[in-house]
């Protein structure tokens, strides 16, 4: 410790759950640091790395630590990106050093070298003559040949880096960037309503506008994205294009290089290191267009001319622990403060950003044909009530599979659960396979055999005998994908059969290498989960088949039936879109259900209206904001007992709870939730503000979720 006596002080925010920030002493021979660089600093019996928040401290702590050193020149994060991380530390009530933390890259948030790596590409520099070095000499003969070549490229052909870096240091060879690649692909002709879609939102890049670019699946939208990007990057700016999984990162990827040269990638599947580089091209201006996961929402830029959300709707854009933010909310923050343009796209937009249509907030731009004039698919629905089924498909709906496929035609059977079955029962005594550290079942799997839980993860053995009568007549109950494609098997024999959810493409080379099948042409059926429902093109499909689309709709969760017309709408989607026309047949117990009924009859847009109108009646967001406090403990009463104490402190809101979660219990841990309601944001934040929260147990963990996407 050392007592202040006329030193440099600097506070800094570092990575821990608390909401405090702490002054340090700057060595006399240490350079003062700008705010947004990273500071290595004592903390407790440990080290951290922080971020300098404030560099000249007027009412410093009397005893103070030293700050051990200082990691960067020039900020990290630029002065925007400091405002927004103190917005979302206001709005989403969390503290402002796990916020910072959050925005840059793992890499950096372990000390890693904030700098770009010099070019790996080589190029002669001046002549060379050694003929006893033949490594080199075959080399340096090699890039005499081509102009400039990618190190990967040359160590691949059989040359080191060794020889490389040798023959830089003679000056025979230097780094230089990449050539331009001149294979840039002229996009298709918009049509007219495309048209009119990239011309509004161009009219507007000079200022903040939401736009909520509305359009049916097959209808173009991307080209839209395109177009709008082209022209912002012919005034040198930027452009950021947030995709929600990363599965659908490739092919949007390969669409962005065929019309544009600097395209970067972020996603979590990329090394940290990679990561990190492409973070600091897009901040110095080295990357044009950015496509990426959630993550990349916290990108520095140069100088950013649009903002580009595809699927808007998606789920995969909030974040479920830790920071709970939006990524699509923090886009449209951002957009706002930099004053330009935000299109956020979708066949089946939000509730929330169709309600912010009806309130003037955002424009609204549709796109209702199908790009090359492909219809829309026709629905059906059949009464699974008394049907005799096998595994899962029913006999009518086994003949309509039939007819596609003499037809030529491709199929996509989607149900939204994978494995084998979601419970493993005993016929002799109803006993039912339990996950010992959640309240659910263990689900079944063939392909390895075992049991496995969806919540936990723990993975067991299947019984060859029930655990409480030793009986050996254990039967499987209900379907996965494993299931239906057993049956897919046995009643299509000589059809190749895909299936595809997160047990068979654990890697997005797996799922590409299945795509590449598929889109080769010929007959073949798919099953699969929400994988096969996002965003991809299979120009043969003329066939979608939903197996149950009943769940969803029965959900307690308020925003399940949202949820699940997305869902229906989105793999519907898939069917129909080249020159054949497109069927789609939804199997339900309920098939007079109202919401479903709206859905077919009405359309995405007429189920929207009559299901905000319920939301409105019922008092839910988008017409109140809402917020959910959590916790979880060993001890359940400890969860309820932290949240009663919290309750109490709330004024001026409506509190529901605390109750037990529906799935109470996961991982040993029991979950107890309270739910906060008010007419206006600003209600419910300054009954947050004002929120301390009690003294905790031990082991218990706590969170608050903004604008919760799951309330349940």
């Amino acid at each position: 410790m050392h007592v202040v006596e006329n030193k440099q002080i600097i506070q800094v925010a570092v990575p821990r759950p608390l909401h405090s920030v702490y002054d340090y002493l700057l060595d006399t021979d240490m350079a003062i640091p700008k705010v947004g660089t990273r500071v290595e600093v004592p903390f407790g019996n440990t080290h951290a790395i922080g971020i300098c928040i404030n560099a000249s401290v007027r009412q410093p702590h009397r005893h103070l630590k030293t700050v051990i050193r200082l990691l960067d020149q020039e900020p990290l994060i630029p002065e925007n990106l400091m405002a927004l991380a103190h917005w979302m530390t206001d709005y989403y009530h969390h503290p402002i050093g796990e916020v910072l933390s959050t925005i840059i890259p793992t890499a950096a948030r372990k000390g890693g070298n904030a700098v770009i790596d010099a070019p790996d590409y080589w190029r002669v520099a001046a002549a060379f003559d050694n003929p006893r070095a033949k490594a080199q000499t075959a080399l340096y003969q090699a890039l005499t040949v081509m102009p400039a070549k990618a190190g990967k490229t040359l160590v691949d052909a059989g040359h080191s880096r060794a020889t490389l870096r040798k023959l830089e240091a003679l000056g025979a060879i230097e780094r230089c960037q990449p050539e331009p690649v001149s294979t840039i692909k002229p996009g298709p002709e918009p049509n007219p309503e495309q048209t009119v879609a990239i011309d509004t939102v161009l009219a507007n890049t000079a200022q903040y506008k939401a736009f909520l670019l509305e359009g049916i699946t097959g209808s173009g939208k991307t080209e839209v994205y395109l177009r709008i990007i082209h022209e912002v990057l012919l005034k040198g700016n930027q452009a950021l294009v947030l995709v929600p999984e990363i599965a659908l990162t490739p092919q949007t990827v390969t669409r962005f290089k065929e019309r544009f040269e600097r395209v970067g990638v972020l996603h979590s599947a990329l090394t940290d290191h990679d990561r990190l580089q492409t973070w600091l091209k897009a901040m110095k201006g080295e990357v044009d267009v950015l496509v990426g996961t959630r993550s990349a929402v916290f990108t520095p830029f140069q100088s950013l001319g649009v903002v580009i959300v595809d699927e808007e709707h998606d789920s995969s854009y909030k974040q479920q622990d830790g920071l709970r933010y939006s990524a699509r909310d923090i886009a449209i923050k951002r957009a706002h403060t930099l004053n330009i343009p935000i299109v956020l796209g979708s066949a089946t937009p939000s509730l929330e950003s169709l309600h912010n249509v009806d309130r003037n907030r955002y424009v609204r731009l549709r796109l209702t044909q199908r790009a090359g004039g492909a219809s829309l698919p026709t629905y059906h629905v059949i009464d699974l009530r008394g049907q005799p089924h096998e595994d899962g498909l029913s006999v009518p709906l086994q003949h309509v599979i039939r007819r596609h496929i003499k037809q030529g035609g491709q199929t996509l059977v989607f149900l939204n659960r994978r494995g084998y079955a979601p419970t493993l029962l005993c016929a002799a005594c109803g006993w039912q396979a339990q996950c010992h550290r959640c309240d659910a079942r263990l689900t079944l799997h063939q392909t390895p055999p075992q049991l496995t839980c969806h919540h936990c993860g723990i993975v067991l053995e299947t019984p060859a005998t029930c655990d409480s009568c030793q009986h050996s007549s254990l039967i499987p109950v209900g379907l996965g994908t494993q299931r239906t494609e057993a049956g897919l098997h046995r009643l299509f024999s000589d059809i190749p059969i895909y299936r595809i959810d997160r047990d068979t493409t654990r890697s997005n080379r797996a799922l590409e290498t299945q795509f590449d099948r598929i889109n080769s042409g010929g007959q073949c059926i798919m099953v699969g989960t929400q994988m096969l429902a996002k965003g991809h093109h299979f120009p043969d499909v003329t066939l979608v088949v939903i197996l149950n689309a009943d769940a969803g709709f029965l959900s307690p969760d308020f925003r399940a039936p949202e949820r699940t017309a997305q869902l229906i709408v989105q793999v519907a989607g898939r069917a129909g879109r080249a020159h054949r026309p497109g069927e789609v047949w939804i199997q339900s117990y309920q098939p007079d259900n109202p919401t479903l009924r709206h859905l077919i009859e009405t359309g995405y847009i007429g189920f929207a209206e009559h299901e905000l109108s319920l939301r409105q009646h019922a008092g839910m967001p988008p017409y109140q904001a809402m917020a959910m406090l959590r916790a979880d403990a060993h001890d359940p009463s400890a969860a309820k007992a932290f949240l009663d104490a919290c309750k109490a402190q709330f004024h001026g809101v409506e509190v529901m709870g605390p109750v037990a979660a529906p799935l109470a219990r996961i991982a040993n841990r029991s979950r107890y939730q309270l739910m906060l309601l008010a007419p206006t944001r600003a209600k419910l934040h300054n009954a947050l503000s004002n929120f301390s929260p009690p003294k905790t147990a031990r082991n218990l963990r706590w969170s608050i979720d903004i604008d919760p996407y799951d309330s349940l």
